[in-house]
């Protein structure tokens, strides 16, 4: 018997700038169902961010992404006994999960500050310009990628 097919429902823009980006990184900042709390974390976040690069605060955060957003990973495939990493191609909507994951946990590990709304801009401003630990995260990934290319014809 087949499995249910998962069904993509549409996710409405966020309140303030109307993108679906904004929405997921609220989604994925939000703890315990509270999404005022999460709405008002981003929002500052962002203000904050867009005011020190001197941008537009979505233009900020696109680029944050852009950066961080892998185009290879290596998946994990078992032939005859062996298990091999296998080098793949990242589907988009993968990336932008992948992503806003990366940067919301990288602002969640310098959260030794005043408040996670600093963290998060602070780690957005740092993906938009190239660094930062999410970019760290995507370069490894390319990297191993890179360095398992001869198993590449394993996948299928």
């Amino acid at each position: 018997m087949r499995r249910k097919r998962n069904i993509k429902r549409d996710i409405p823009g966020d309140r303030v700038y109307g993108a679906l980006i904004v929405t997921k990184l609220i989604n994925y900042i939000m703890l315990d169902g509270r999404k005022a709390t999460a709405e008002s974390l981003v929002y500052e976040a962002l203000t904050a961010a867009g005011k020190e690069m001197e941008q537009e605060p979505l233009a900020v955060l696109e680029e944050a992404i852009r950066n961080t957003s892998p185009v290879l990973e290596v998946r994990s495939r078992r032939v005859g006994g062996a298990t091999y990493q296998i080098p793949k191609e990242v589907r988009p909507e993968r990336r932008l999960q992948l992503s806003l994951r990366w940067i919301v946990e990288a602002s969640r590990a310098r959260k030794p500050r005043r408040s996670m709304s600093e963290a998060l801009a602070q780690e957005l401003v740092l993906a938009a310009k190239g660094e930062g630990n999410a970019v760290k995260k995507k370069e490894n990934m390319h990297r191993m990628a890179e360095a398992n290319r001869a198993f590449a014809h394993f996948a299928w």
